[in-house]
Parts: C-alpha cells; sequence; structure tokens
C-alpha cells in the first residue's frame, strides 16, 4: 500500500498477508504463552514504525465465528474496552469500506485515532480482513487525538475444524509520536495477549449476544444488507506519516496503575 494513489486490494495483496502471516523468517520472538505466539521486528532507528505479529489457538470457537465478530461493529463497542469511538464512514466495493476507529492508549500516553479502507475475503478455509490508512476530507485530524497511520494492518482466520481456529493478528502501524521502550514492551508481552484474549471470550459469547442483537443482520457476508453510503476512490488519498503532527512522547514514564486480571 505505498503507492500514491488509494487502491482496493486484489487477490495478490490478499496472498501477500496470508504469506506474511505465516512467515517467521525475519521475526523476533518475544512471547509465548497459554497458547498465544507474539513476534515483532526490530525497530530502524530513528523510526516509529513498529511491526508486530500475535497468533492464538482457539480450541472452542469456529472460524466462522472469529471473523464475524472480527466483523460485527456493534459488538465491538460491546467487548472491546480500548474503543472510544468507532464506526462506517462508507463503502467503496461489496468487499471494502473505508471506517473510523479511536482507542485510548496507556497512560500517559494521549489516545490516538485512525482512518482505514478496510477490505476482507475467504480464501478456502481462510479469511482475512485487512486495513491501511486513507484520508477522507470529512474526517480530518482531531484536537485531541493524535492520528495514527496504518501501514497495513489484520487478521488471518484459519479454521481447524467444526469449532476450532487459529487466528494471526498483524500490525505495521506508526502510531506517530517518538515513543518510549516501555510502550512497546508493553505491547508484546501485555497488552497484545491480552487483546488477543478478549477476542476469543468475545467469540464464546457471540451466538448468544447476536440471537437477540439483529441475528440476520451480516452485511459483511451479504452485501445487499449494507446501508452504507457508496464512496468514490477520488475522494480518498494516502494518508502519509510525515504529513501529520509528530509527537514527542518518549520521556514520558509509565503510568501506576492497577491492571486487569485478565
Amino acid at each position: 500500500m505505498s503507492g500514491q494513489s488509494v487502491t482496493i486490494p486484489d487477490d495478490r495483496a490478499f496472498a501477500s498477508f496470508k504469506a506474511e502471516c505465516l512467515c517467521e523468517e525475519g521475526w523476533l520472538l518475544t512471547h509465548n504463552k497459554g497458547g498465544i505466539t507474539v513476534w515483532t521486528q526490530g525497530l530502524e532507528e530513528g523510526k516509529s514504525v513498529h511491526k508486530m505479529k500475535c497468533r492464538m489457538v482457539c480450541k472452542d470457537a469456529s472460524a466462522e465465528t472469529m471473523y464475524d465478530v472480527l466483523h460485527d461493529i456493534d459488538y465491538r463497542k460491546k467487548w472491546d474496552t480500548n474503543v472510544i469511538e468507532t464506526f462506517d464512514i462508507g463503502k467503496l466495493t461489496v468487499n471494502a469500506d473505508v471506517g473510523y476507529y479511536s482507542w485510548s492508549c496507556p497512560n500517559p500516553l494521549r489516545n490516538r485515532d485512525v482512518i482505514t479502507l478496510r477490505s476482507w475475503l475467504q480464501i478456502g478455509k481462510d479469511y482475512i480482513i485487512m486495513n491501511y490508512s486513507v484520508k477522507h476530507p470529512k474526517y480530518p485530524p482531531k484536537k485531541d487525538f493524535v492520528r495514527a497511520v496504518s501501514i497495513q494492518t489484520g487478521y488471518m482466520v484459519q479454521s481447524q475444524g467444526p469449532s476450532h481456529c487459529t487466528l494471526t493478528y498483524m500490525a505495521q502501524v506508526d502510531p506517530r509520536g517518538s515513543l518510549p521502550k516501555w510502550v512497546v514492551n508493553k505491547s508484546s508481552h501485555f497488552l497484545a495477549p491480552r487483546a488477543m484474549k478478549k477476542i476469543y471470550k468475545a467469540c464464546l459469547k457471540y451466538s448468544e449476544w447476536k440471537q437477540k442483537n439483529k441475528p440476520g443482520l451480516k452485511p459483511w457476508l451479504y452485501p445487499e444488507q449494507t446501508t452504507l453510503p457508496s464512496i468514490p476512490l477520488s475522494e480518498l488519498s494516502i494518508q502519509h506519516a510525515d504529513s501529520l503532527e509528530n509527537i514527542d512522547e518518549s520521556s514520558l514514564a509509565e503510568a501506576q496503575e492497577r491492571e486487569d486480571s485478565d
């Protein structure tokens, strides 16, 4: 997604994302506990881009349910405790849209937000959802948030049986700002595994929740259900990190707060 014009990912882009999800060469193993594995790639000197990959084995969740949970924006507002605000802006094709997401960061960092072009595809028994940052004229950076940049972020869900799947999350993100080392360490050793556990727990409760909340509404599976307005690609442009304010938070010390027990 490094070109100058906004494009909708093609089959080659999805195949490339899948290959990188499966590749372990060039990745440093930083966490391997309780069925969750985390790898990172070293930060280049002077660069704030952080690359991380997490994989989790889910023994009581089907790939289909996991895929639904990752897509269902109404359900995300219920289980994702980091979300401040999230909404879909508009659709591009039957399997691509544009959306807004803001999230809370560990104290005392400023909170981040992002506008992304998201696309999804089923390849055999694998499901892929991936995104990258774009600019939309109606949603410029906000005063109270640091606008982060997703270079490429996404999920791959692989079916391992009727109620068994593997989830891989890969993120290449520029959070805009010189982050202290404790943030990077905390992300790979604590925050990422905790986020994966929350997704897994959300999967276990999804069927019961969905039965009471528009059970037939799944526009990611049935595109004719979407009510989103169409957005022409010409309205969008690539969000380059160097055009955004760079925040130096490298000297901030970690706030002493009680961590969640899960």
